[in-house]
């Protein structure tokens, strides 16, 4: 923080310091995308089971699967099954998951980006959208990366290393009589 005094002339009673955050480039929501670190995406077809679409979560660690017309990278994007779709469309539901096409609870034409797109744009989609996966396509709308919220933050703790890892190990106690959360 960076104190600056306003111009209050000679009356110094009056005069009140302001406090200004300095430290968030800006510039980093006009890079490419590619500068957050991302993972190729798990694909799978739409006849493929929930179950072995949660299992190649598990494996691969990761909150979602992309679906395509073939399975593979290389045919166009059809839909995204995420950790969510497991929860409300699945186990909220009752469904077999043994038996249950991922083409029948995935999410179809899911929101995407373009591989030119900026991390201003990630973020706009995760935040407006509410999305915490959101699918990277090329220009034949094929799967190139999901990006995760965990991808977002690893990217904002790699820029700001110093602010984020040197913290105390325990946050300023609220004052008594605060109320806690939102």
């Amino acid at each position: 923080m960076v104190d600056v005094r306003d111009d209050l002339g000679d009356e110094s009673y009056f005069e009140r310091t302001r406090r200004v955050s300095v430290g968030f480039d800006a510039g980093l929501l006009r890079e490419p995308l590619g500068v957050i670190p991302s993972q190729r995406p798990v694909t799978l077809a739409p006849d493929a089971t929930v179950t072995e679409a949660m299992r190649a979560m598990q494996r691969e660690h990761r909150g979602c699967v992309v679906v395509t017309d073939d399975g593979t990278r290389s045919s166009k994007l059809a839909g995204i099954f995420t950790e969510r779709d497991v929860l409300f469309r699945i186990v909220d539901k009752g469904r077999n998951p043994a038996a249950l096409p991922i083409g029948e609870v995935m999410t179809p034409n899911p929101d995407t980006l373009s591989v030119r797109a900026t991390v201003a744009y990630v973020l706009n989609k995760m935040s407006v959208g509410g999305f915490r996966h959101i699918p990277v396509v090329d220009d034949e709308h094929r799967p190139v990366v999901v990006i995760s919220v965990r991808d977002v933050v690893t990217f904002l703790v790699d820029a700001f290393p110093r602010e984020v890892l040197n913290l105390p190990a325990e946050p300023a106690p609220s004052p008594p009589g605060a109320r806690e959360g939102a």
